[in-house]
C-alpha cells in the first residue's frame, strides 16, 4: 500500500538521472546523531492455508463467506475448493503460475484457496484484464492456464482447450461461467521463484508489467499483525473490497480466512460512490475494513455515518491528506507498503480521541510492523541521521521472494551498507520513496525520487503508459507527464507524435491504449504533437511539455443556456478531469472519467444540491446532458397534488 508524491518534481524527474534527495543527507556516522534505522517487534513466520484448515475443523458451520443472500461456511469453502483443486490437479502443478480473471467474490475465494492447495502460484490479473496486458504476461511469464469467464480471456486462451470448474456462479460479482484455460501456444520462460504463495503485477518501464512473488511465510507475518491490531475473530464481518489486481486484496481474503471470520464481498458499485460504500459497511454489518485511500477520503470530508459497526479500518495505497476527526468511531490505520514488502510494512494508528483528531495536515506513515526493518539510506545506502531526507529501504520477514526477473531482482534487493548496523537483515529493498524519520523512528512521507506517480492508488510508471501508446503503428513516440490539482491530485496527460503519414484521432488512440492498461493508467488527456522541447543535455524536458499543455476555452454555448444542473455537472467534471474542452455531448467514462472522479463528482453535487445520484445512473447515463437531467429531475418541485 504505497503513498503519493505531493510534489510535481518527485515524478518527473528524468528517469536516466540518480535519485537525490531535495539536499544533501549527512550520514549518521558523520553526524553523531541517531542513525535512521527503526526495527518493528520480534516476529516469526507462521502458516496461512493451514490456519485456515484449522478454522474448518474448529468451526466448520461458521460463515467464511457472506456473498449476497448466500453464506458459504467453512466446510462450504472447503469442500467447493477441493472440488476445484481436483479438477485442477492433473494439468496444474505445485509451482506453476495460474492467472486469475476473477472479482470479488466466492468463487475468488475458493480459487485462492484450492491453488495454495495444490502448491500453484496465485497471480491475480482482475476481472477484465486488458487482453494486450494479458496477453504480454502470458508471453513473458510461464502462465500455466488463466481462470476466469472465457469471454473475458485473451484469443489465444478463448481459442485454447478449457477445464470446467466447479466455482460458484452465484452471488456478487460472480463470473457468469468458469474454466481453466490453457493456451495452445507455447508458455512464457519466467517461472515464480520455488516457495512463492502468490505474484502480483507492478508497474513495469519497459512497456512489459513486472511480477515480484511471494511467500507464504511473508503473507503469514502480515497477518498476524493485521489479526493482532484489529482483533479480527469469529463473529466478525472482513470486507472484500480492493480491485484483484491489487495485492491487498490477499491480505482482505487470506485475513478473513485464518481468522475464522466471515467475508463479505463488496458490490461493485461501492468503488464509485462513497455514500453507497458506508450504507454497504452498515446493511452488511463489516466489522474491519481495507480501502484505498481516494476511496476513504471523501468520508473523512463529511459526518461520519451513524450506526457503523466498523471498528478498524485500514487505509493505503495513496497518501492520506488529513487525519480522521473526532467522530470518526472506527480506528483507521494509515498504512504503507510496497508490494515487494508484502502489502503493509508501516503503519499510524488513528483513534477519536487523539489530540490531533482533524487536523487537516497529513498523518505519517508511521512505524515499522513486527519484523520489518526500515532504514533511510543516502544515495549509497548509508543510513542518514534522524531527521535528515533520505531514500526508504526495507528489510525483514516482510520481503518478497524477488521479481521474476532475476536481474531486476538484483539491482533492487540488495546488502544492507556495512553501517547500517541491521546485523539480522541480509536484504534490502529499495522503494524509491523519498522519506524522514523524526527522533522517535516514526516515518514521514515525502514523494518520489524517480518518476513512477499513484493515479486513484495504483502505482504507474509513465515509461509503460508511453510503451502502450507505441505499440500502435500510428504512433512514432510517446511521452507521458503528471499534472496535479490544487488538492494534489494527478492525472496523466499523453503527449503522441505520430508516425509518418498517420493522422490517428487522440480519441482512438486513447481507446486503443485500454487494451494495455488498467483503468487508472490511460491518461485522461491525449495531445498530438509534432515534437518535443529538449532541456540542455538533449533529452526531452518534461516540465516544459507539462507547462506547453494547452488550456482548450471552454465551449461557450454549451453554459449559456445549461440548466442548473448541466452548469454543475459539467463544470465539476471539467475541473476533475483538467479537461476545459469537456462538453454536456460527452460520454463520462469516454471523456476520462474513472471510478474515484465518480465518487467525487457524486459527492459534489450531493454537497451543492442535496441530490444525491448514484454511480449506476452516472454510468449509464449517455452523456452528461442526460445525467444532469436526471438531477434537474430531482430538483424540480412536483406539483401541487401530483
Amino acid at each position: 500500500m504505497t503513498q503519493t508524491p505531493t510534489a510535481p518534481a518527485a515524478v518527473t524527474a528524468d528517469p536516466g538521472t540518480a535519485p537525490s534527495t531535495a539536499h544533501p543527507a549527512a550520514s549518521a556516522a558523520v553526524t553523531g546523531a541517531a542513525p535512521s534505522v527503526a526495527h518493528g517487534p520480534a516476529a516469526e513466520p507462521t502458516t496461512v492455508l493451514a490456519r485456515f484448515e484449522d478454522w474448518v475443523r474448529r468451526t466448520p458451520t461458521a460463515p467464511a463467506v457472506i456473498d449476497g443472500a448466500r453464506t458459504w461456511t467453512y466446510q462450504d469453502l472447503d469442500a467447493a475448493a477441493t472440488g476445484v483443486a481436483d479438477a485442477l490437479r492433473d494439468q496444474v502443478h505445485p509451482g506453476d503460475l495460474v492467472g486469475v480473471c476473477l472479482d470479488r467474490s466466492t468463487a475468488l475465494v475458493v480459487t485462492a484457496v484450492a491453488l495454495a492447495r495444490i502448491g500453484a502460484v496465485y497471480l491475480p490479473l482482475g476481472p477484465r484484464p486488458g487482453e494486450r496486458r494479458t496477453q504480454a504476461v502470458t508471453e513473458d511469464l510461464d502462465v500455466a492456464c488463466l481462470v476466469g469467464d472465457p469471454d473475458v480471456l485473451p484469443e489465444a486462451h478463448r481459442g485454447g482447450e478449457h477445464t470446467p470448474l466447479p466455482l460458484p456462479t452465484d452471488g456478487v460479482n460472480a463470473p457468469a461461467v468458469a474454466v481453466a484455460a490453457f493456451a495452445a501456444h507455447g508458455r512464457g520462460a519466467r517461472r515464480a521463484p520455488e516457495g512463492a504463495l502468490y505474484a502480483v503485477l507492478t508497474s513495469g518501464s519497459t512497456g512489459r508489467p513486472k511480477a515480484v512473488a511471494v511467500s507464504e511465510d511473508s503473507l503469514s507475518v502480515a497477518l498476524d499483525w493485521y489479526r493482532t491490531e484489529t482483533a479480527l475473530a469469529p463473529g466478525d464481518r472482513q470486507s472484500l473490497l480492493i480491485g484483484v489486481a491489487f495485492d491487498p486484496h490477499l491480505l482482505e481474503l487470506w485475513a478473513g480466512l485464518t481468522s475464522g471470520a466471515a467475508l463479505v464481498p463488496a458490490p461493485d458499485d461501492t468503488r464509485w460512490d462513497a455514500q453507497v460504500l458506508t450504507d454497504w459497511w452498515r446493511d452488511a454489518a463489516v466489522t474491519v475494513a481495507v480501502a484505498a485511500t481516494p476511496t476513504v477520503e471523501p468520508l473523512l470530508d463529511r459526518p461520519w455515518p451513524a450506526d457503523l459497526k466498523l471498528r478498524h479500518l485500514v487505509v493505503g495505497g495513496d497518501r492520506m491528506r488529513r487525519r480522521p476527526g473526532p467522530d470518526v468511531t472506527a480506528t483507521v490505520h494509515n498504512a504503507y507498503g510496497p508490494a515487494e514488502a508484502t502489502v503493509v510494512t508501516t503503519t499510524h494508528a488513528m483513534r477519536a480521541g487523539d489530540p490531533e483528531a482533524g487536523d487537516p495536515t497529513p498523518p505519517p506513515i508511521g512505524t515499522p510492523l513486527p519484523g520489518v526493518t526500515v532504514v533511510v539510506t543516502d544515495d549509497d545506502g548509508r543510513p542518514v541521521a534522524r531527521g535528515q531526507d533520505g531514500e526508504l529501504r526495507i528489510g525483514g520477514h516482510c520481503l518478497a521472494l524477488g521479481y521474476l526477473d532475476p536481474e531486476l531482482t538484483a539491482r533492487r534487493f540488495t546488502a544492507p551498507h556495512p553501517q547500517a548496523a541491521t546485523p539480522a537483515v541480509d536484504r534490502l529493498y529499495r522503494t524509491g520513496d523519498r522519506v524522514r524519520m523524526t527522533t522517535d523512528g516514526t516515518l514521514e512521507f515525502l514523494g518520489r525520487l524517480d518518476d513512477q506517480v499513484k493515479i486513484s492508488g495504483v502505482r504507474i510508471e509513465p515509461a509503460e503508459v508511453e510503451a502502450a501508446f507505441e505499440q500502435d503503428p500510428r504512433v512514432r513516440s510517446a511521452v507521458v507527464t503528471v499534472l496535479r490539482d490544487d488538492s494534489g491530485h494527478a492525472r496523466l496527460v499523453a503527449h503522441v507524435r505520430p508516425a509518418d503519414g498517420a493522422g490517428p484521432a487522440a480519441g482512438d488512440l486513447q481507446t486503443a491504449v485500454r487494451a494495455w492498461l488498467p483503468e487508472q493508467a490511460v491518461p485522461a488527456t491525449v495531445r498530438i504533437v509534432d515534437g518535443y522541447p529538449l532541456d540542455a543535455n538533449g533529452k526531452v524536458d518534461r516540465a516544459a511539455l507539462s507547462a506547453a499543455v494547452e488550456t482548450p476555452a471552454p465551449a461557450a454555448d454549451d453554459l449559456a443556456d445549461a440548466t442548473p444542473a448541466e452548469h454543475l455537472v459539467l463544470t465539476t467534471v471539467r475541473d476533475l478531469l483538467g479537461r476545459p474542452e469537456t462538453t454536456l455531448g460527452d460520454n463520462f467514462t469516454d471523456a476520462g472519467g474513472t471510478s474515484v472522479v465518480a465518487a467525487r463528482l457524486l459527492a459534489a453535487v450531493e454537497g451543492a444540491t442535496g441530490v444525491r445520484p448514484r454511480a449506476h445512473e452516472l454510468l449509464r447515463s449517455e452523456d452528461l446532458r442526460a445525467f444532469a437531467a436526471l438531477v434537474d429531475q430531482r430538483l424540480t418541485p412536483r406539483p401541487a397534488g401530483a
